[in-house]
């Protein structure tokens, strides 16, 4: 454990608060997709799964921009078709986000792009109305990392994208399990199965084969650095911060998942301080969220104590939120290589 020097910043310091209508108006893919395109995308030769995803993906695009137009003759609107579907489903670090963004990039506004708890984050701030009543103006909604973790969230959603697509709104979604699996493991899915299946049967499913990008060829998470080299690095380091890892844990759950976008925007570089493995699911869950948001933004990481792979515990692992663990630990992992990259 380190005191953070008072001309470093922590993360564990802000307590950022997003008004409903940002989360609408922020509903957009990560900065790292600003500029990604099909054309972009480059399929592994030896996956060709990932060539007929591509082929897919701009054939959905051209579905959505083909239904742009919901008024008819003299100007009188049309009842809309019922929103198409398209549901990429993959490992990690396959290319579904990249794909996923560029169908949001070649859609006519108004669109939206958000992870699925970012979706959920929305309903339970403006009220389930009123984001109906907003998204259903929408050409596209996009869902990055689709899961389902308990009951009220498969209910939901299931309602909720019905409604959307009922109205019009064409829907893409990404996620590591097929839609009719969807919340297996974490709770007693038998009990939902209607809703499971009703609402898997409104996506073509698109299967993403391959090996991470992130770690093709790569070694393990680098070793963590000593204390002393760990605050050296954050003081040289304009715009970074410094936190213990058990006081940022602590931080995290006083913040709602929506705000931890705000939480480290602006931020070059994250330092933590005496990391170790999760001590349970609920702050587990949390540092998935922080994982996704710092790769969203790119932030490097740096740490001392134990390594970014060793964050979740074998129990964890073998557990119903194994893919959302593996998911982070390869984004953390990913991001700790970039920091020792930038520091070579």
């Amino acid at each position: 454990m380190v005191d953070s020097p008072p001309d470093v910043p922590r993360l564990a310091d802000r307590s950022p608060v997003l008004a409903p209508e940002q989360l609408v108006a922020e509903m957009v893919p990560p900065s790292m997709f600003d500029d990604v395109s099909f054309a972009t995308y480059r399929p592994d030769p030896a996956e060709p799964s990932q060539t007929a995803a591509v082929v897919a993906g701009e054939a959905f695009a051209e579905r959505v921009q083909g239904g742009a137009a919901k008024k008819g003759l003299f100007g009188r609107r049309k009842e809309p078709a019922t929103g198409a579907g398209l549901y990429l489903d993959g490992g990690f670090g396959v290319g579904k986000t990249h794909l996923l963004a560029s169908m949001w990039h070649l859609a006519p506004e108004p669109k939206s792009f958000g992870t699925f708890v970012e979706l959920t984050n929305l309903v339970g701030a403006l009220g389930y109305r009123t984001a109906v009543e907003r998204l259903s103006e929408h050409r596209l909604l996009c869902i990055d990392e689709f899961e389902l973790d308990d009951p009220g969230d498969t209910t939901l959603v299931s309602r909720l994208l019905g409604e959307l697509m009922d109205a019009g709104v064409c829907v893409a979604a990404t996620s590591n399990t097929l839609p009719d699996k969807l919340g297996e493991g974490r709770f007693a899915a038998e009990d939902f199965l209607r809703e499971i299946q009703a609402l898997s049967a409104r996506f073509d499913v698109v299967r993403v084969d391959g090996p991470d990008f992130r770690h093709r060829d790569l070694p393990p998470a680098p070793d963590p650095v000593d204390e002393a080299a760990l605050v050296a690095h954050a003081q040289a380091t304009g715009g970074a911060t410094l936190d213990d890892f058990d006081a940022l844990v602590q931080h995290l759950s006083s913040l709602h998942p929506s705000r931890y976008g705000a939480l480290v925007r602006g931020v070059t570089a994250v330092h933590l301080s005496g990391v170790h493995p999760a001590g349970d699911q609920s702050t587990a869950l949390r540092l998935v969220v922080l994982a996704d948001r710092l790769y969203d933004h790119d932030i490097p990481v740096m740490v001392s104590g134990a390594p970014l792979d060793a964050l979740f515990t074998e129990e964890m692992l073998a557990g119903g939120y194994r893919k959302k663990y593996l998911r982070a630990t390869s984004r953390l992992v990913a991001l700790s290589r970039l920091e020792r990259a930038q520091a070579a």
